[in-house]
């Protein structure tokens, strides 16, 4: 309760600021938005008062002061149904352009800036993430929409200090409206609740729907025939969602009845008693027009306060998500307590010393005690079954995961003191999720080193070492072609994509650690063995200019028989290391699973009718 009482206590600053910055960025629009807000509070008073001056000086028989008074009233009138349109728009307007032209790239800035992947692998944090993304337009509307509030407050203050001037007991109305947006308050608390317990399912169903007409899925899907049973449980998803979400504001709506429903009776009451004053001569006739217009806008007035201040405590979910993620963002930056520059050059090399990491919600650890050395220059593979923490591994190097205990020392070094922007700039890396850049071909491949984007030569360099070059002489504007059908450009097929990633990886040229991450699992086997030949050179020369390590990930162990060291993985430990040769003689987990996978390669291709080829380092 402390934590959510201090984090209240933000919002005012965080509203402060949002009203700076759009102050900076749209200074004159920001101004009308202001102008129109508190004018809005300004005619409520004018009208009722005019209206009074012009009914009383029509009894007294003044006719000059009551045409100047009812003029004054037409016009006050006006611009009280003008200006809450104008202040809505005006509003809405400047929120927009603050929400998409600075907060929505700064979520994305501090997203990206964060040195973990945890935050987009773990599926609470993705819930949370996702709120903040999809509502930056509802945080840069929520100091507008306190701003409304408070100027509906201070009309609706206007409202019953007039109606006091006629009776006190008018001033009752007031904890009758208090009384109706508690109840409202309290039915929006119960749909925001709903909302966040409905959320996963909710995701889950509009990925089952997605499923069947995405292209990749699709094909999938026609051919297996479960389309219907994939429908069958979206629904059965949404249905679920949904009923949570539809019985909450039903209650919700119980709730806002029962404070109209008070609030209504007690008005009723209010114009009861200002009818019987006038009648035993308490009043004048003024008094009851006014009366019957102001207490006529309370419940305008009221629904205004009610609405902002819905849409403001609305706004609290997604403010409570951002200030979440300023407070993670900045949490992460603090242990980031690296500032070193990385090397120029590795002499050493990078030793990995009782290493453990354990993926949260999990027991057994991705990596247990995992003591190595990875020498400088050398072609590291990193072999194993699917689990095995192959991958785990590389993430760590990458900095992508930081160990939980063990230490990581690069030249000497505890990676974790070098600056991780730094030390990713002298690191380059193709991963088996690799990414499919909807971009033109250029783009795509020169997005592996941003310095270099526009450098056409570096570009073809690396189409060159990715064996890509036919892609590029097939596409219909070369490296100029847009990719991605839904941008209306080409689809690459998955083992183009993967082509096209590996160029990517290949841009930089004097990185320090070079990944490999299963960089050919969708490439036939003669490709395969083209691109890890090549890939193999490629690594000599990094080793000869920077002393880079190269680490190999892959489950094929008949292509990585040329690395230096090769180390095996069973279930997250190191199980054996050595060269190709030792490993075979030692006859050990390795020499065992390089076999099975030697002897059934040859048995597959005598399948096809064609001759067993020799798997390399396997004797026929």
């Amino acid at each position: 309760m402390t934590g959510r009482m201090n984090r209240f206590r933000r919002y005012p600053a965080l509203w402060r600021e949002f009203m700076a910055l759009s102050w900076r960025r749209m200074p004159g629009l920001t101004l009308a938005a202001l102008a129109s807000v508190g004018a809005s509070v300004l005619v409520v008073a004018a009208t009722g008062l005019t209206l009074r001056a012009a009914v009383d000086a029509t009894v007294r028989g003044a006719a000059g002061t009551a045409v100047t008074a009812a003029a004054g009233a037409a016009l006050a009138y006006a611009h009280t149904h003008v200006l809450s349109g104008v202040a809505l728009q005006l509003t809405s307007t400047t929120a927009d352009r603050l929400g998409r032209t600075v907060l929505r790239p700064e979520v994305h800035r501090e997203i990206t800036a964060l040195e973990g992947l945890e935050h987009l692998e773990r599926s609470d944090f993705l819930d949370r993430l996702s709120l903040v993304v999809t509502g930056t337009a509802r945080l840069a509307q929520s100091p507008w929409h306190a701003l409304m509030t408070l100027a509906g407050v201070l009309r609706l203050g206007v409202t019953l200090l007039l109606l006091g001037t006629v009776s006190p007991w008018l001033l009752l109305l007031l904890p009758l409206a208090a009384g109706l947006t508690w109840a409202d308050h309290r039915g929006q608390r119960l749909v925001r609740a709903a909302d966040t317990g409905s959320a996963e399912g909710y995701r889950l169903q509009q990925h089952l729907l997605e499923l069947a007409v995405q292209p990749a899925g699709a094909k999938e899907v026609l051919t297996a025939g479960s389309a219907a049973e994939l429908i069958d449980r979206q629904a059965e998803e949404w249905n679920r969602a949904i009923s949570l979400r539809a019985g909450a504001r039903a209650r919700a709506a119980l709730w806002k009845a029962g404070g109209w429903t008070l609030f209504s009776t007690g008005f009723v009451a209010a114009l009861a008693l200002v009818a019987w004053m006038t009648a035993h001569g308490r009043g004048s006739i003024g008094d009851l027009v006014l009366t019957v217009t102001v207490a006529a806008t309370v419940k305008d007035s009221l629904q205004t306060v009610v609405a902002a201040t819905a849409e403001t405590a609305g706004s609290s979910q997604v403010i409570e998500e951002y200030l979440w993620l300023r407070d993670y963002a900045a949490g992460v930056r603090a242990r980031a307590s690296g500032g070193l520059a990385a090397p120029s050059l590795l002499r050493d090399g990078i030793t990995l010393s009782e290493v453990v990491y354990t993926y949260p919600g999990t027991d057994r650890p991705a990596l247990d005690r995992l003591s190595v050395r990875l020498p400088a220059g050398s072609v590291v593979a990193v072999v194993g079954e699917y689990g095995s923490g192959k991958t785990t591994l590389v993430k760590l190097l990458a900095k992508f995961y930081r160990a939980d205990s063990g230490s990581i020392l690069v030249d000497g070094t505890e990676l974790a003191e070098l600056d991780t922007e730094g030390w990713r700039a002298r690191s380059s890396a193709a991963f088996q999720d690799f990414g499919r850049f909807r971009t033109t071909f250029a783009d795509t491949v020169g997005l592996g080193d941003i310095g270099a984007l526009t450098d056409r030569e570096r570009i073809a360099e690396a189409v060159a070492a990715a064996d890509a070059a036919g892609i590029v002489a097939g596409l219909p504007d070369g490296l100029d072609t847009q990719l991605g059908v839904e941008l209306g450009g080409v689809e690459l097929s998955e083992g183009q994509w993967q082509r096209a990633a590996l160029a990517r990886a290949s841009m930089r040229r004097d990185p320090l650690l070079f990944v490999l991450d299963e960089p050919t699992a969708s490439l036939d086997a003669p490709s395969e063995q083209a691109i890890f030949e090549r890939y193999m050179a490629r690594a000599r020369l990094l080793a000869a200019r920077t002393g880079a390590v190269t680490v190999i990930v892959s489950h094929r162990f008949s292509t990585v028989t040329g690395a230096d060291l090769i180390l095996v993985l069973h279930r997250g430990r190191l199980v054996e290391a050595g060269d190709h040769r030792e490993l075979t003689a030692l006859g050990g987990r390795y020499a065992e699973l390089y076999g099975l996978q030697a002897t059934a390669y040859a048995l597959g291709d005598r399948t096809d009718g064609s001759p067993a080829r020799k798997a390399p380092g396997v004797s026929p």
